[in-house]
């Protein structure tokens, strides 16, 4: 794994030359092992690459590298899992190879097929590719957004990088807030793609390239999801069949990412997902796998026990590392410099200490990313697909007659009757932000847009309030866009495909791609293979979502090989308890960074409406952890990148 910056400029080469050594600097976490540059002075073109060395170390590996005949140079930041049966491809076709890694195959595959190589790779990648020949700059994004690949375009340089942290090191790079992309970050919790909190600034939306020949920038898709209920598959046969199948394309996914010099091991949370990919590690190996997970002593964010039971059964050799609430929030100073964009999701803590525990051993780890927006795993989606169906049977002027009812009654009121009653009721029904959702309940009794439902389970600041916060709207963005898209669909699919496109690559893989690289960790993502998730998308929702309980498939593909006991319990989030830590050890913290002083100096949100929450979370009148981290993670993140 690496990292990889650039630019074509029209302007100011001399000035974007000395300034490439000092980007890729940046990025030396991604890649400790090398670095390489080359320029074009002519052409305005110059590339940049920081090396994790994973596949033939030798230094014939280094990039930039250059074809045969020097016009054509690739920077590279991923794997290709296929690449010798490629390769066996390519010199069918008469071309020699001076290494044994997968650059060298993806360069040679550009020049054999051009663009349409892609079509052939399976793996996880971002690539730029400067050819001299056709006088352009090519970048291309895997299928599925495991990667990132951010880039500026201003109509006279084009830059191009693996982090923004890279971007912002170009001298006279202009670090101009897109106001548009802040509220979305306050809303979602992330910025949803291409967006990014820059403006003139985007991340290549996954499954894309981008062509820029000095004079016009074009982006296309060369790989969609496939749509639902287009070939989707009728299920006529035995299960078993569809068991078998899924088997073998999921142990097919785990054995093509074995393939490494350096050692390799996973991340176990003892859940569905990383179990599977275990079993299937411990399946295609002759020795034990090396897994490692953390554990919390608050029980609540706690699944270390059942990680351990599991590598015991699949005889995996696990360590396993007992965090301390110091030691976890000893990470919250680093995130604005892991995340070097806007990022709300706190589960963020763990997924550094689990990586950092990892890479004390290994420098490849296999996850279970993936495996919820594909078999049907969160909560949310079935509840919110039991909302729509009830709102759709109350009939019209009975919903206006309740609607008004219930407007009446303060949501504060509410939550009082709610929370002594809260640790009783199913995790589903344990909602945070209270008086928010009672407003949205009431809304959404005069309407049933599914998008809207959904909205009302995934978001932080809710659209009235960003308007009293800092008086702007959310704008639309891919969520919108799919919605409209996913018109007729059945509402699961629908909302698995929303996350796939947004929630999967902007946060999940986000979170996953920076904490393990923060430590030179590459981690590999099985159930995202391309061939998996176009087989998923065939299957029927009820092979995903069946007797009350989703991974459906999955699950019975998982009894295979691990007990059912040692699985089958409620879903377990990857959390630390912020809301207890706000009250506590981060209170000092909260209210320096969330100051009225402070608020009032920056000049975006209103400060008073703020301390208001502030004292209803501590006073454990309401819990806002989720709204006062994000509130948290900008003002941490200004910190760092704008004073």
């Amino acid at each position: 794994m690496c990292g990889i910056v650039g630019f074509k400029t029209n302007r100011d080469f001399s000035r974007l030359r000395e300034s490439l050594p000092e980007a890729i600097s940046k990025l030396i976490h991604r890649g400790p092992d090398d670095t390489g540059l080359f320029f074009d002075q002519e052409a305005g073109v110059g590339l940049g690459h920081r090396r994790l060395s994973v596949i033939d170390l030798s230094e014939a590996g280094r990039q930039p590298m250059a074809s045969d005949d020097g016009m054509v140079h690739i920077v590279y930041n991923g794997e290709i899992y296929n690449f010798k049966e490629i390769r066996g491809t390519l010199e069918g076709h008469g071309h020699h190879f001076r290494t044994e890694t997968d650059t060298e195959v993806i360069l040679k595959a550009y020049l054999q097929w051009g663009i349409d190589c892609l079509q052939r790779f399976v793996g996880m990648f971002a690539m730029a590719l400067w050819d001299a020949r056709m006088k352009r700059l090519f970048l291309s994004r895997d299928r599925l957004g495991i990667k990132p690949l951010y880039y500026y375009f201003d109509g006279e340089t084009f830059l191009f990088g693996s982090e923004l942290k890279t971007l912002m090191a170009f001298k006279g790079f202009p670090r101009d807030i897109d106001p548009d992309s802040l509220p979305l970050f306050l809303h979602y919790q992330y910025i949803p793609a291409p967006r990014t909190i820059f403006q003139n600034t985007y991340k290549l939306l996954p499954g894309h390239n981008l062509i820029y020949n000095g004079r016009d920038l074009k982006t296309d898709a060369y790989w969609t999801l496939p749509q639902k209920g287009v070939g989707e598959r009728v299920f006529e046969g035995d299960e078993e069949d569809l068991v078998d199948e899924l088997d073998n394309l999921l142990g097919k996914a785990v054995s093509d990412r074995l393939i490494s010099d350096v050692p390799l091991g996973a991340l176990l949370s003892g859940g569905i997902d990383s179990s599977m990919v275990v079993a299937l590690m411990q399946k295609a190996n002759t020795s034990p796998v090396r897994t490692f997970s953390i554990g919390f002593k608050e029980p609540a964010y706690n699944e270390a026990q059942w990680a351990l039971k599991v590598a015991e059964h699949l005889g995996a050799d696990h360590t396993e590392f007992y965090v301390t609430p110091k030691e976890a929030m000893d990470v919250i100073p680093r995130l604005p410099e892991i995340y070097d964009e806007p990022f709300a999701d706190s589960s963020a803590i763990p997924t550094s200490l689990v990586s950092r525990l990892a890479r004390s051993q290994v420098t490849v780890a296999l996850s279970g990313d993936g495996g919820d927006e594909q078999f049907c795993g969160y909560v949310r989606y079935w509840s919110t697909r039991a909302m729509a169906a009830a709102f759709q049977r109350i009939p019209g002027p009975a919903k206006e007659g309740l609607g008004l009812v219930l407007d009446k009654i303060p949501p504060t009121w509410v939550e009082r009757c709610y929370l002594p009653w809260r640790r009783f009721l199913p995790q589903r029904f344990r909602l945070a932000n209270f008086p928010d959702k009672w407003e949205k309940f009431i809304k959404l009794l005069g309407q049933t847009r599914i998008q809207d439902l959904y909205r009302m389970t995934i978001c932080l600041w809710s659209e009235k309030e960003l308007d009293s916060l800092m008086g702007r709207d959310i704008s639309d963005c891919q969520y919108e866009e799919i919605f409209r898209e996913t018109e007729g669909s059945p509402i699961l699919s629908r909302l698995m495909r929303v996350d796939q496109k947004t929630y999967l690559p902007d946060a999940m893989l986000t979170k996953v791609d920076r904490a393990s690289m923060a430590v030179g960790l590459e981690v590999r993502v099985p159930l995202l293979d391309h061939r998996v998730v176009e087989f998923t998308s065939t299957l029927p929702d009820s092979l995903k979502y069946k007797m009350g309980k989703g991974k459906y498939l999955l699950r019975r593909l998982l009894a295979r090989y691990v007990p059912e006991e040692l699985f089958e319990r409620p879903k377990m989030g990857f959390g630390v308890p912020i809301d207890g830590w706000f009250r506590g050890e981060l209170k000092e913290m909260l209210l320096d960074y969330l100051s009225p002083e402070r608020l009032i100096k920056e000049g975006l949100f209103d400060h008073n409406l703020v301390e208001e929450k502030i004292k209803e979370h501590l006073s454990g009148k309401a819990n806002h952890q989720y709204r006062l981290w994000a509130l948290l993670m900008w003002e941490m993140w200004r910190e760092r990148w704008l004073e």
